[in-house]
């Protein structure tokens, strides 16, 4: 399980450390950061998969992700009294740094990307951002005593069993991650490791629910122990939590949110057709009849069932389309899903749900907003937030 995550440089994220519990409710008014975080979380997922450089591109490239602010201010001073929370910026001077990380409660991971050194031969890639530091480290933080692989660079290291450096024979390309190229059982299992637990990781946000839906066309059904990012495989994945042994839980979901409805799967020559069934109808209505919020609870029914749970599931503002009278039954799955042993992060602006899901147990972590920046509710004081530290670039 994930025990804190920390994120400096991306966008109003200027220095966050979160203390991370199995069932984690991220909250705040808009522009508080909420999808901020959420953003950040999922690129440091894409560190896994060699994708970091591609998604950031994708958000614009470097310049456009990086903390916007100063710095650091210089105090503000009136009639000889110094104004809290008041100050001017101060210019940049630092490199350009945007740094993701986390902790977990046996291993660690951690990049800086930066701006490549500048070259004396003319090139148009300037501003494609490289890593400059990298590491994987047992511990609740990055000490130099808990590191097991490091990285500055294009040259890596790995530790030896009694404590020595060992420099890897070829050298990381600069805007690759150690964990696609040094992932190894023998050499290296601590990546390997590393890169399977957060390749294991899901993010939902993309679910369709709109009248051209994925979700609403018959398809051909295979075994799906998973429900794709989009919700296109809805019938297989139900198909699949039926079959498994999961019909009980299933049926509670649906008719702790529908009284007395159920669902089904039909097989039409190969292609799958989900059923809604509900007292009162003549016939079941097709997964192209249904209301959106009827969709969407049952896409979010069969991503939390899933008969492979990851280490970690993020779901961003489920409660989108949902009538309030669905959202105590979406507790109720989210809450079954993380008991189960699935940490879950959820970031929404429903206060309703966010009541129902800290009255289970639920982590809160509230966000707001100071001159632009991300903070923390709770970590106004300097011992308020887990202990975290960004190595220095070699």
């Amino acid at each position: 399980m994930l025990t804190t995550l920390a994120v400096a440089g991306y966008r109003s994220l200027r220095s966050v450390v979160l203390p991370l519990a199995e069932l984690n409710v991220v909250t705040g008014a808009n522009g508080s950061g909420k999808s901020n975080l959420y953003r950040a979380l999922r690129l440091l997922g894409e560190a896994a998969h060699g994708r970091v450089v591609a998604a950031l591109a994708a958000e614009g490239g470097l310049g456009s992700t990086m903390w916007a602010g100063p710095e650091r201010t210089e105090p503000s001073w009136r009639a000889g009294q110094h104004r809290r929370g008041a100050g001017r910026g101060v210019p940049r001077k630092d490199e350009v740094a945007l740094r993701l990380g986390f902790a977990s409660e046996d291993l660690g991971y951690l990049f800086d990307l930066g701006y490549p050194t500048p070259s004396q031969r003319p090139t148009a890639f300037a501003l494609d951002p490289v890593v400059k530091v990298e590491l994987v480290f047992a511990g609740p933080m990055p000490r130099p005593g808990g590191q097991l692989v490091r990285r500055f660079g294009p040259a890596a290291s790995l530790r030896s069993d009694e404590g020595d450096w060992r420099p890897v024979d070829t050298a990381v390309p600069d805007t690759d991650s150690v964990l696609t190229r040094l992932a190894d059982p023998v050499q290296a299992p601590e990546v390997l490791t590393v890169r399977e637990r957060i390749r294991s990781w899901r993010f939902y946000d993309a679910v369709r629910t709109d009248p051209q839906a994925p979700a609403r066309v018959p398809r051909v059904g295979t075994f799906t122990p998973v429900l794709a990012a989009d919700g296109a495989d809805l019938a297989a994945a139900v198909q699949t939590i039926v079959e498994i042994g999961r019909a009980d839980l299933l049926a509670a979901a649906v008719d702790g949110a529908f009284a007395g409805a159920r669902v089904d799967v039909a097989d039409s020559d190969g292609r799958f057709v989900l059923r809604f069934h509900r007292p009162g109808l003549l016939r079941p209505l097709t997964a192209a009849e249904l209301s959106d919020g009827t969709l969407r609870f049952l896409l979010w029914a069969a991503a939390l069932l899933s008969p492979r749970p990851p280490e970690l599931m993020v779901l961003n503002e489920p409660e989108s389309s949902l009538h309030p009278d669905l959202l105590a039954a979406l507790a109720d799955l989210i809450v079954a899903a993380a008991s189960e042993g699935m940490q879950t992060l959820v970031v929404t602006h429903s206060a309703e749900l966010v009541q129902r899901l800290r009255g289970q147990g639920a982590a809160p972590i509230e966000l707001y907003t100071q001159e632009g920046e991300t903070r923390v509710r709770g970590q106004e004081g300097l011992l308020d937030r887990p202990g975290w530290n960004w190595p220095a670039r070699g």
